[in-house]
């Protein structure tokens, strides 16, 4: 095992227009905390929320801490804080897979239900090379993308080592490749129950003979890994390969709906369809699909950005999505629901109107959710803010 290091404190910023008064204290029940402030703590920005709740209630809110720009490369940690009272307050900050020069990120945590273990999924390059010139096929294995997977055995304390598993579950003729981000999903119910199963993307090498460089957004696809014992081995699941630009399935989440099946929610990356969201839906545990991916059009205000599914539990309960709500601008953080096992969503809730990115939803009680994205009143990476909202609020009709 690691020890979790680098420690930084950050403090507990309230979320206007909210008043001291509604976010006083965790015993009281808080509304609004700050996990991370970008500048703090020796890095630039933080990205690219997760989270889950252990199974013994603790809250865990991953990033990506970036040393040394906002950008998508260069050296990049996975880091991590612990909250035991809801999210409310958080512990020092820890780094749970470090770069040191490269790129370590697209945190995809999940806990395995059998075990009580957190499982963590996780993407790597090389921090010299771009998303274009892995896209190219310009660089070598090593450089390009790659996938690794952690565990933590105590609450999230400390985890073991980034371990390669990409032999297993990237094919040869793939560039890039992105493990979620968000949480990933235990399966509950049926024949694969216990499965972990974590969405993903890739884009493709361009078929012999073409003019294309690989870059065009038409080789982005859908895709998901899963694991049957506990994260130690590892399956490619469906693949969307369809490459023709009209559908470009990129970062994904997913949610067990209540019949068991899987609800697969992608980020649309310059399809010539229109609307910006995609989703698709799996029978088999993730093995396959039951259709392929077509836009959501009840979730057209969404602009071209990742977005957060979450099923609650019980009859009759709705089917959360998380993602900003101004068309074409990262902008008004909002949550919607589906009570049609998300053939179709309504808007729930707006929660603010600044800037707003990536976002990741969780479940903090049996009456609590709990939503933690990217925000901030100059840009959307200004700050990761943990929301927490009643359950009965988003679940009204």
């Amino acid at each position: 095992m690691i020890l979790l290091s680098r420690i930084l404190l950050a403090g507990t910023v309230l979320l206007t227009p909210l008043t001291a008064t509604q976010t006083a204290s965790a015993h009281s029940g808080c509304t609004s905390s700050v996990p991370y402030v970008s500048g703090d703590g020796g890095y630039d920005t933080y990205r690219i929320p997760a989270t889950v709740v252990t199974g013994r209630g603790t809250v865990l809110a991953f990033a990506e801490g970036r040393h040394n720009s906002a950008g998508d490369t260069g050296n990049i940690d996975v880091v991590l804080r612990r909250s035991t009272d809801g999210g409310c307050t958080w512990g020092p900050t820890a780094v749970v897979a470090a770069g040191d020069g490269d790129t370590r990120g697209n945190p995809a945590p999940v806990v395995d239900a059998r075990t009580g273990a957190i499982v963590l999924v996780t993407s790597y390059n090389s921090g010299t090379v771009t998303e274009g010139q892995i896209m190219r096929g310009e660089v070598t294995p090593r450089q390009s993308r790659r996938v690794f997977v952690q565990r933590s055995w105590d609450d999230g304390r400390n985890f073991t080592a980034p371990r390669d598993i990409t032999d297993q579950v990237k094919p040869p003729g793939w560039r890039w490749y992105a493990t979620g981000p968000g949480h990933a999903v235990a399966l509950t119910r049926g024949p694969h129950t216990g499965r972990l199963v974590i969405p993903a993307n890739h884009s493709a090498a361009p078929p012999a003979g073409s003019t294309d460089t690989g870059q065009e957004a038409k080789y982005y696809g859908g895709h998901d890994l899963y694991s049957d014992d506990g994260g130690e081995t590892w399956r490619l699941g469906f693949v969307d390969a369809t490459y023709t630009g009209v559908n470009n399935a990129n970062e994904s989440s997913a949610a067990e709906l209540p019949d068991g099946r899987l609800y697969f929610s992608s980020r649309d990356q310059l399809g010539t369809s229109s609307g910006n969201r995609l989703d698709t839906y799996s029978s088999d545990g993730g093995t396959t699909l039951d259709r392929p991916y077509e836009v959501q059009h009840t979730l057209d205000d969404v602009p071209v950005v990742e977005g957060s599914v979450l099923q609650l539990p019980g009859a009759g309960a709705p089917l959360l999505f998380s993602a900003p709500s101004v068309p074409n601008m990262r902008q008004g953080m909002a949550i919607w629901r589906s009570v049609a096992a998300g053939a179709g969503f309504v808007k729930a809730v707006t929660l603010s109107g600044e800037w707003a990115g990536y976002s990741d939803l969780v479940r903090v009680g049996s009456d609590t959710v709990g939503v933690l994205y990217e925000t901030g009143t100059t840009s959307a990476y200004d700050t990761i803010v943990f929301r927490r909202l009643p359950t009965a609020t988003l679940s009204v009709t």
